[in-house]
């Protein structure tokens, strides 16, 4: 089992999108499990105060009620796990086009969205 670790934006996205193949993922991309940095858990926290916000926060807090939180912290999720990325080889799931070209030079793979499906990215 690979522990995907998500940002926020991924994280928004699976939550409050139908996503055509996510009971399709172990034979399209293999054992995985979502994680959640706690500064990513965070984010959303403080996301949920702003009004226009507050009911896709909601739904994306209640839908990672089981998801295992990780101890990345610090205050701004992508700065922590491009830190996180140069260090260990990683899988993330993000959409963020910068974020992802950071981690794709710091070697690690990424996990995206392509027409409400989920694809992996070298």
């Amino acid at each position: 089992m690979v522990e995907v670790i998500c940002d926020t934006n991924f994280l928004i996205h699976l939550a409050t999108n139908r996503i055509k193949n996510i009971d399709n993922l172990d034979v399209e991309i293999g054992q995985i499990t979502f994680v959640v940095p706690q500064v990513v858990k965070n984010e959303l926290l403080q996301l949920e105060k702003i009004q226009e916000k507050k009911q896709e926060i909601k739904l994306t807090l209640d839908y990672i009620k089981n998801f295992k939180i990780i101890p990345i912290l610090g205050s701004f999720a992508d700065k922590e796990l491009i830190n996180y990325v140069s260090k260990n080889r990683v899988i993330i799931a993000t959409m963020d086009k910068e974020l992802k070209k950071q981690i794709k030079n710091n070697g690690s793979s990424i996990i995206s969205f392509s027409n409400n499906r989920i694809i992996l990215e070298s």
